[in-house]
């Protein structure tokens, strides 16, 4: 997958400048590889993110994207374009790096999620260093991804472990996501605990308000996304939370691809519309 995912992100965007439609284009200043675990301990690669920013911005909405793998692959350097799209429109992206399972690492749930949750307030401690808003803060991701943010907005007990709350999370863009954990099927992952996996499942805390959410998948999307992007977003709704579901005529990974690459894109426009409105 990590090798796939590469190939479909090949496209770095230049400076930014003013396009013909006279929107506002920014210069992006990238910020690598910045430390948000401090521990003695802390991976020298995986607790590290990039901070893309609009040159000269001031006060700007800042988006922390985590990125899919199936919890086993990836890397923030990858989605240096999406990183460089978005901070070219005003917003600024942190991409962040986290422990992965898989081959000889005992990295397994919860510590994806709680590396997600130091690096949001990481984020929120220092994006004003950088011009970013802490008051404007989102969290995006896809695909595993997906599965991390809409749980760090749903489940604030990651969150209230980094004395941060849910209420500091602007809004949520969730991008084919896995929304109820299986143990049949994410074994490897969660481990076989039932209870541990529906506690790990974004949805089973769907409750009343949330931070707002922007879910969208692929029509030819992994199976059962598609399903469980449509029933998560509709308990959000049913409860009274603010929740827009999109389906899009794409892959599990030309969603990705043209989301990270393109401003004309559907789910672009739509996310930059969130992301400047919310």
């Amino acid at each position: 997958m990590l090798h796939r995912i590469a190939t479909l992100l090949p496209f770095l965007l230049g400076p930014a400048i003013a396009t013909a439609a006279d929107s506002v284009r920014y210069e992006v200043v990238t910020h690598r590889d910045l430390a948000y675990n401090p521990a003695k301990d802390a991976d020298p690669v995986k607790h590290k993110l990039d901070l893309y920013v609009p040159k000269g911005a001031k006060d700007y909405p800042v988006m922390v994207f985590v990125h899919g793998g199936a919890w086993k692959s990836g890397n923030k350097d990858l989605y240096a374009p999406l990183g460089e799209n978005f901070a070219s429109q005003g917003i600024g992206t942190a991409i962040i790096n986290y422990r992965l399972s898989g081959g000889n690492r005992t990295t397994k749930h919860p510590d994806h999620i709680q590396d997600v949750a130091k690096a949001f307030a990481w984020v929120k401690e220092n994006c004003g260093k950088y011009g970013g808003n802490k008051d404007k803060l989102f969290v995006s991701g896809h695909s595993a991804g997906g599965h991390l943010v809409a749980l760090l907005a749903m489940d604030e007990s990651y969150l209230k472990a980094e004395k941060c709350a849910a209420s500091d999370i602007r809004g949520v863009v969730a991008v084919s996501g896995v929304y109820t954990i299986s143990p049949v099927v994410l074994s490897g992952i969660f481990g076989k605990d039932e209870e541990v996996c529906k506690s790990a499942s974004p949805v089973t805390y769907v409750k009343g308000k949330h931070p707002p959410f922007l879910i969208a998948y692929g029509d030819k999307d992994f199976p059962f996304l598609d399903a469980m992007a449509e029933d998560f977003g509709k308990k959000l709704k049913d409860a009274k939370s603010d929740a827009t579901v999109i389906k899009l005529e794409r892959t599990h990974y030309t969603i990705i691809r043209q989301m990270a690459s393109k401003t004309d894109d559907e789910l672009t426009k739509a996310m930059m519309e969130f992301l400047t409105k919310k």
